[in-house]
């Protein structure tokens, strides 16, 4: 096994806070996230990324569909007609 070496550095709070809530979600810790960049850095000799989540997931988008449910409980929600599709 490869000896194991701590790095250091500084990293906004804010940014923080941001990294450890998108590692969470994809299911790793900051320092597995730093490791998988670390390698793919070394291996391409470049800098990846590609890393995303779906922005269906967005924060906003969260707030929004949240409102409408509380809508919807609260019985001011709108019925819409289904939309017909044409099929050829």
């Amino acid at each position: 096994m490869a000896q194991m070496v701590n790095v250091n550095f500084k990293l906004d709070a804010d940014v923080k806070k941001s990294m450890e809530r998108v590692c969470s979600e994809i299911g790793l810790s900051m320092s597995a996230a730093f490791t998988v960049f670390a390698k793919q850095i070394a291996r391409e000799k470049r800098i990846p990324l590609d890393f995303s989540l779906d922005p269906f997931y967005s924060e906003s988008n969260l707030a929004h569909l949240r409102r409408g449910v509380a809508a919807l409980n609260a019985g001011q929600g709108v019925e819409h007609e289904p939309v017909e599709v044409d099929e050829e």
